[in-house]
């Protein structure tokens, strides 16, 4: 199999069938590394008004290096994964300081940035940059997988440097920029996880894992992600004008984002043994007229290895505890301003919408 004829077809492929995006009508890094930060975790469709909205507010590598954080958190509300927001606010900074704000041109300085692993660097230095390094993501392990029907684990480390090492023997160094669009795109709309199309694929006289009826089973998997249920119990403390927030600290889920005060239990636990805990009653002592106005149980809110189990419970008070000294005081009409979570925002356009 000559690897110039499978690139030849492949960048063809591409030109005929390849969608318009803003990130493939430039060669500028900045823009480059947004749009493979956003892609990561997110489906081109939500991805590209995320995109849009975010390179507006900031164009350029300064402008993100001195917003706040919390605002850069506020733009990335809804594509989750918020540890990649906080990285790219870091790197942006270090862009700065350690390269005089030039974004930095060679692989080595690109994947010193926060948040930047082999992937990322050998898309921004070949879309870029035309550098001859290739991509390999999710899509381009299915293609490889089922072209040279390939049975090696792609989350196993051994089959990870095999398919890295196949896709770059692959890569034509003239073109590396099409090249590696090529091979991600065709996994996306062609060589699609389930169900391909095989009988107009361009590839399917050169298929191996064609040719032995095993395209379903590839790419092959052998890692599980162990699932932990959480049960989160929100108290959506307000009164005179004010609302309590709290920001998640530590290294947990949603770090930096803001959202109600929490009482985390092992179980799911009834209002009667929640108010009956010590620490909800320290947090309430003291306080007079405490009107529990509405309680909400939120459909389960699934992430990759946690499964959180939701209950909301609206408390209107008369006044605020020496206790909840520790958490942020805001106007009513100012919460939205913060960056909250996907579940904390789908609480709040329910309760405004009065869907409850």
């Amino acid at each position: 199999m000559e690897d110039r004829e499978i690139s030849d077809i492949l960048i063809r492929w591409y030109e005929e069938n390849k969608r318009d995006l803003p990130w493939r009508r430039t060669s500028d890094p900045y823009l480059v590394w947004i749009s493979e930060i956003i892609l990561q975790q997110t489906r081109v469709v939500q991805g590209l008004e995320y995109f849009n909205r975010f390179t507006e507010r900031f164009p350029n590598v300064a402008a993100l290096a001195m917003a706040d954080e919390d605002e850069v958190m506020k733009y990335w509300q809804g594509l989750g994964y918020y540890s990649r927001a906080r990285n790219l606010h870091a790197a942006a900074q270090q862009i700065m300081n350690d390269f005089d704000g030039v974004f930095p041109r060679t692989r080595e300085e690109v994947l010193s940035l926060r948040g930047i692993g082999d992937y990322t660097a050998a898309a921004i230095c070949s879309f870029a940059y035309r550098l001859p390094y290739a991509t390999v993501d999710g899509n381009v392990f299915r293609v490889l997988a089922r072209l040279f029907d390939i049975d090696l684990s792609i989350d196993g480390g051994e089959g990870k440097k095999y398919f890295t090492a196949l896709a770059q023997s692959l890569l034509d160094e003239r073109r590396p920029d099409l090249f590696n669009q090529a091979m991600m795109e065709f996994g996306a709309l062609q060589c699609v996880p389930k169900s391909p199309d095989c009988e107009c694929c361009p590839l399917n006289g050169k298929c191996l894992g064609l040719a032995a009826r095993r395209v379903e089973r590839l790419p092959v998997k052998s890692g599980k992600t162990v699932v932990k249920p959480r049960y989160f119990n929100y108290l959506y403390i307000h009164g005179q004008g004010m609302t309590l927030l709290s920001k998640r600290m530590g290294n947990d889920i949603w770090r930096n984002l803001y959202e109600f005060p929490l009482i985390e239990t092992e179980r799911a636990v009834t209002w009667e043994e929640l108010s009956g805990m010590a620490v909800f009653q320290e947090l309430f002592d003291g306080i007079e007229k405490v009107e529990i106005t509405r309680e909400y149980v939120a459909k389960k809110h699934v992430l990759s290895h946690r499964v959180i189990y939701p209950v909301f419970y609206e408390i209107r008070v008369d006044s605020f505890s020496e206790s909840m000294g520790k958490y942020l005081k805001v106007s009513d009409n100012r919460v939205g301003e913060y960056a909250v979570s996907r579940l904390i925002q789908s609480y709040l356009e329910v309760r405004d919408g009065l869907l409850f």
